[in-house]
């Protein structure tokens, strides 16, 4: 009788795990898909673990961590006006498309463009908040933090963030935003008049976000004018205190 009933619950526990798993590669395998772009950046490498843009030469390089249950090409408009200006843009490939699953990412990019002088972590929406405990940890090895849609999880003490997100954005929890963004210590906010969550990226429409009153062009620029700024003056205290 023992040995029928440890049989019993060792199937119904095989049946659990099998189900979560199946209910797992559903949940993932329906994610947002990036629309059409073609990059103006000669220079894209794309690999298994990550599509880089631009010149690792330029001495700064971005990063990014997309958003939950978004294809990382979605990202590629953004990252194709910064390469552009002359950084370097790494997108890591999330499994499942989850940064949850590889909150670590950003140590190997670092590790294999050990050419470049200074990094900035960024992501969107989860990405960001993933990307916000890596730079917890390793303030002394980035330059900046750039927080799209989204808000740190840990203290940051030194580190300067830049956190920009949209009016009509439905999805950020702002309750939460109000709450955690005092975490980073050294932060300039911006919100974007019209922009919504989805608005960061090339993927669409998102359930449950508000209807942006400016285009996905619109929402682009002024994310990249906001970004290059903030590069711009971070380097020129850099300068200042060496």
């Amino acid at each position: 009788m023992e040995r029928k009933r440890l049989i019993q619950n060792t199937i119904t526990v095989v049946l659990l795990i099998a189900a979560a798993i199946v209910a797992f590669r559903t949940y993932t395998g329906n994610y947002y898909h990036a629309n059409a772009y073609e990059t103006k950046t000669a220079n894209v490498e794309n690999t298994d673990d990550f599509i880089a843009y631009g010149d690792e030469g330029s001495g700064t390089g971005i990063i990014f961590y997309p958003g939950a249950k978004v294809e990382e090409t979605a990202y590629a408009p953004l990252m194709d006006m910064l390469a552009d200006a002359g950084i370097f843009c790494v997108v890591v490939k999330m499994p499942e498309h989850l940064a949850v699953l590889a909150p670590n990412a950003a140590k190997e990019v670092m590790e294999i463009y050990d050419g470049v002088e200074n990094w900035y972590l960024a992501g969107h929406s989860l990405g960001g908040a993933m990307a916000s405990g890596f730079a917890a940890k390793h303030e002394s090895e980035l330059s900046g933090l750039i927080l799209l849609a989204a808000y740190p999880t840990k203290e940051l003490q030194e580190l300067p963030v830049l956190s920009i997100y949209g009016s009509e954005d439905e999805i950020l929890n702002k309750k939460k935003y109000e709450k955690s963004i005092p975490l980073a210590k050294v932060c300039t906010e911006y919100v974007i008049e019209g922009g919504n969550h989805a608005g960061f990226g090339n993927y669409g429409e998102q359930k449950g976000d508000g209807e942006a009153a400016v285009s996905k062009e619109e929402q682009w620029q002024e994310t990249i004018d906001y970004i290059l700024n903030y590069i711009r003056d971070n380097a020129e205290k850099m300068e200042e205190g060496a």
